[in-house]
């Protein structure tokens, strides 16, 4: 199968909160008002995090019944571990970003608990937002004028 090309472009909107846009969907993102924000949309570390519980959670719901797991439902919850001086830059031997993600899986099948837990590692396995985070893609920067 041939790669596929992802894009997104982000426009600012007024102050610091931001316009997303993929193909013909639009989001918010933004800042809480004590970060400097107006508090009309997620931020982009929490953006992160519910694209990684989606991820997830969509990956156990389409591989299920191949993998042999009788689902009733999901839920995931996916946590991570911040220090803002590491962003802010008061102390530079902080991690800029998070520096643990947890997710938490909620599942109610009718299979086994070893047979859930084994699932759970296929899922986080074949999950493409957890495997970019978890094996960084090539990042490369380019500079353009309008």
């Amino acid at each position: 199968m041939a790669k596929k090309l992802y894009k997104a472009t982000i426009n600012p909107v007024e102050g610091i909160k931001v316009n997303s846009n993929v193909r013909d969907f639009d989001f918010i993102l933004d800042e809480p008002i004590k970060s400097g924000g107006t508090n009309e949309g997620m931020n982009p570390v929490e953006a992160l995090l519910s694209a990684l519980g989606a991820c997830e959670t969509m990956v156990a719901k389409s591989f299920a019944k191949s993998q042999g797991i009788i689902l009733r439902n999901i839920k995931v919850e996916v946590e991570g571990v911040f220090d803002p001086d590491g962003y802010l830059g008061k102390n530079p031997d902080a991690k800029v970003g998070f520096s643990k993600l947890t997710s938490t899986f909620y599942v109610d099948a009718d299979n086994t608990e070893e047979e859930v837990k084994k699932y759970i590692e296929f899922v986080t396995k074949h999950c493409p937002v957890h495997d970019t985070i978890a094996n960084p893609p090539e990042f490369e920067d380019k500079v353009s004028t309008y």
